[in-house]
């Protein structure tokens, strides 16, 4: 019997100690990443880059988490392909930031946008921490979601409805604050033990509700 309880407790430790490392590394990757694709943004906003250039930059992310970082997270290379899939996702927001930057308030709007999205990620992911609840139910809400804006967003470039367009950023944003306690809940759980793939879903959680988030602030300023 002790022997059962000695193993059983050896387990938990080493349990407990593999999600601490999983946890340590994504948010360890997650800060670096995060500050090479402001960088990269930055670089984009110099060069005032167009719009097919962001719009080839998003499809070349999106290939990057399709069809190679499966391939590759469970080695070196992981970490190569998240650093590009961050900086072209980072070079894509260019036009964006320069059609803000142009406005009277456009820095302040970007800042605004920077600090609450700061915000609801360290709230979310402080209270996935400290709860410990497990949020794996929000899963398919989640997905059903994601399909649900996809659509919307479709339906929008025809319409051309402003207000349909502040729902889907208002949607987004839900959407992707859960997904981070989603993601938190799933390192915490064990559920995520590749710190590659979490900190490759984290960081586009905090892309998307920034940038609509900075499109619901634009809106509400008039701008």
């Amino acid at each position: 019997m002790n022997d059962i309880k000695m193993n059983t407790g050896t387990t938990a430790h080493s349990s407990a100690l593999s999600t601490n490392k999983v946890l340590r590394n994504t948010y360890a990757l997650l800060s670096v990443t995060l500050i090479f694709s402001a960088c990269m943004a930055m670089v984009s906003t110099m060069m005032n880059v167009g719009h097919g250039v962001s719009l080839v930059c998003s499809f070349a992310a999106l290939a990057l988490i399709w069809f190679v970082l499966p391939r590759t997270a469970n080695s070196g290379a992981g970490i190569a392909v998240v650093f590009a899939f961050t900086g072209l996702l980072g070079f894509g927001l260019g036009p964006v930031l320069n059609h803000y930057l142009s406005l009277a308030n456009g820095g302040e709007l970007i800042a605004t946008s920077m600090g609450g999205t700061a915000v609801i990620f360290l709230a979310l992911s402080g209270y996935a921490l400290t709860a410990q609840r497990d949020f794996s139910f929000l899963g398919g809400f989640l997905f059903a979601g994601v399909i649900m804006v996809i659509l919307a967003s479709i339906a929008g470039i025809f319409l051309q409805m402003p207000g349909l367009w502040l729902a889907i950023n208002a949607a987004v944003i839900l959407i992707f604050s859960g997904f981070i306690l989603f993601d938190t809940s799933r390192i915490i759980s064990g559920g995520e033990t590749n710190y590659i793939m979490a900190t490759t879903g984290i960081f586009l959680s905090i892309y998307n509700i920034f940038s609509s988030l900075l499109h619901l602030v634009g809106f509400a300023s008039n701008e």
